[in-house]
């Protein structure tokens, strides 16, 4: 189902035409043709080369130079042949190759034979793509290629001939004209601020771009200000863009410095709110929650990025604009995602996953969301996005946001989120004793006449997570009668959990990595065991399991639940009232 409007989607078939003209101009401005007309092109040099804060690893530099791509989770073999005349597995591969990101293992080596290995394989590029190539010239590529070819510049041009030199420029030269023409209609979101960051990168870096920075820094402002919200999170709501984005931007702030020009404040500022939100994201394990598109958490790059952090102040705990709660007591660490979907175009990655949540405790991950892989998204993108994929609640085997997927759209912007929770509130207490958050959402009001609200009270030494889900009828006063109102509250463990059924089907025992026994009480409901996917892993995919509790919400409108460690739940078990019979579920 879709409830795109037909003015979202016209905009939609705007912004693709316009796209495709851009190109065809950007192609038009890039031609070798315009290097003969253009003076004192020969006097263009790299005057600074910015530093690249991405991990590098020089065993890779001995893989590429025999010819081993090991890009995106896939492995090409070129042998003898240029891995630029290779077919690629997955168009992710693709992007990986062309962006030049991999030149900074080569780096790393720091041997003549590495450094001429670079070269050789830069001028392959040139050479075969740099008159142009559909993939290597998409705009969110060419800005990830000027970055790559900017930071590793001294590794490019050592002991480079003149020749080479010449060449080299040129070529970058005319990229950075085509991403001028092209970076207002890349994809929005990560990708187009991407594009204003390399501009701006050229602008301080290369003598002949100069003339541009005022302008570049004038459009890197404008994206800045629209991306970032006030409290520091990213307009598409996946907390991995944080690390994707100041990975640039604190190297760009430091070439604004070398190059004695001041950073605009909207860069300063956009760093300072989103530092403290890379801590709002961590659990206690120091990884990543899993929502909106995130997936492996980049420990080394998140470390170095961390450590520019003079403030280290203590995350905020309700990120109100970002759209998400973190409760947080001694070792104990819940998230929830308490927002609505991201706007329809920066919504490519989005998830249906309103009211879910992740629980850690003494670094180890208890409840998660399945997440998204770091290589073959294609294979998993669909059902990682899917309601049922989180931590949270499905009614009649659906997902809270519609998804609005044509052959033609997916090919220039992916699958987008059409429609979801539109009325969501929150509210947050805390005392002495526990800290409280109850949230509601109207995802399914349109659908099942239902809505659904969640509270979840962590008690303040840690030792208690209490749950309640209570569906309520969106109109009148009892759920509508003809329509469905199965659900199934879903709780995905992480794939280190072992997991042991009570003989009473009404709890399950939680064995943790660090031999800590947390247990699950689901109080008058009965839990079913069933199998999921850990997705979020470095590792790639991991089976491990979910805990549900199916029912009729007409029959038991509230389903209340608890995680606490082992000894903590037999006090809760002997405060419990009897148990209500099973018969009670439909």
């Amino acid at each position: 189902m879709s409830r795109v409007s037909f003015a979202d989607r016209g905009r939609l078939i705007w912004y693709a035409m316009r796209r495709g003209l851009s190109h065809v101009a950007g192609r038009l401005a890039a031609s070798r043709l315009l290097d003969l007309f253009r003076l004192g092109g020969r006097n263009e040099r790299i005057a600074i080369a910015p530093q690249s804060l991405r991990t590098a690893d020089p065993t890779r530099a001995s893989e590429i130079y025999a010819g081993r791509f090991a890009l995106a989770g896939k492995i090409v073999v070129c042998d003898g042949r240029s891995p630029f005349e290779m077919e690629a597995p997955t168009p992710d591969w693709a992007a990986s190759l062309l962006g030049f990101g991999w030149l900074r293992h080569m780096r790393a080596a720091e041997s003549a034979g590495a450094r001429a290995n670079a070269r050789a394989l830069v001028e392959e590029w040139i050479a075969l793509q740099g008159g142009w190539n559909r993939v290597a010239w998409r705009p969110e590529i060419v800005s990830r290629r000027i970055v790559s070819w900017l930071s590793q510049a001294s590794l490019i041009l050592a002991e480079a001939d003149v020749r080479f030199y010449r060449r080299f420029i040129r070529s970058l030269a005319r990229q950075v004209r085509f991403l001028r023409w092209t970076a207002g209609d890349a994809q929005d979101g990560v990708p187009r601020l991407q594009a204003a960051i390399a501009l701006t990168y050229a602008a301080l870096c290369m003598t002949g771009q100069t003339r541009h920075l005022k302008r570049a820094t004038k459009r890197l402002s404008a994206e800045l200000d629209r991306q970032i919200l006030a409290d520091g999170g990213h307009v598409s709501r996946n907390p991995g863009a944080l690390i994707e984005l100041l990975a640039d931007l604190l190297p760009l702030a430091q070439a604004f410095t070398s190059r004695n020009v001041a950073p605009p404040p909207a860069l300063l500022n956009a760093v300072d709110r989103m530092m403290p939100m890379l801590r709002f994201f961590r659990h206690s394990d120091k990884t990543f929650a899993l929502f909106n598109g995130m997936g492996p958490t980049a420990q080394d790059l998140l470390a170095t990025i961390l450590a520019y952090d003079d403030a280290r102040g203590r995350p905020v705990a309700n990120a109100i604009h970002s759209g998400y709660q973190r409760i947080e007591a001694r070792d104990t660490v819940v998230l929830m995602d308490t927002g609505a979907p991201p706007p329809l175009a920066v919504s490519a990655d989005a998830h249906a996953g309103c009211l879910s949540f992740e629980l850690s405790s003494r670094q180890q991950r208890i409840v998660v969301n399945c997440g998204l892989p770091a290589a073959g998204k294609g294979n998993w993108r669909h059902l990682a996005r899917a309601t049922a994929a989180h931590s949270t609640v499905t009614f009649n085997q659906t997902s809270s946001c519609d998804f609005y997927d044509t052959r033609v759209m997916r090919r220039v912007f992916g699958t987008l989120i059409a429609g979801g929770p539109s009325r969501i509130a929150a509210t947050r207490d805390a005392d002495d004793h526990a800290e409280q958050v109850r949230v509601s959402h109207d995802g399914y009001a349109d659908k099942f006449g239902v809505i659904h609200q969640r509270t979840v009270t962590l008690s303040a030494d840690g030792r208690r997570l209490e749950g309640e889900d209570i569906f309520l009828p969106a109109r009148g006063e009892a759920l509508p009668a003809k329509l469905p109102d199965e659900f199934a509250v879903r709780f995905h463990l992480h794939p280190t959990i072992r997991v042991a059924r009570v003989d009473d089907g009404h709890g399950v025992m939680l064995t943790l990595p660090n031999r800590d026994v947390w247990a699950f009480l689901a109080h008058e409901d009965r839990v079913d065991i069933e199998e999921s996917v850990y997705l979020g892993g470095r590792t790639g995919p991991r089976r491990t399991v979910q805990l549900v509790i199916h029912g009729h919400a007409r029959r038991a409108p509230r389903v209340e639940w608890t995680f606490a460690p082992l000894l903590m739940m037999a006090v809760i078990r002997v405060m419990c009232l009897p148990s209500v019979p099973d018969d009670r579920r439909g």
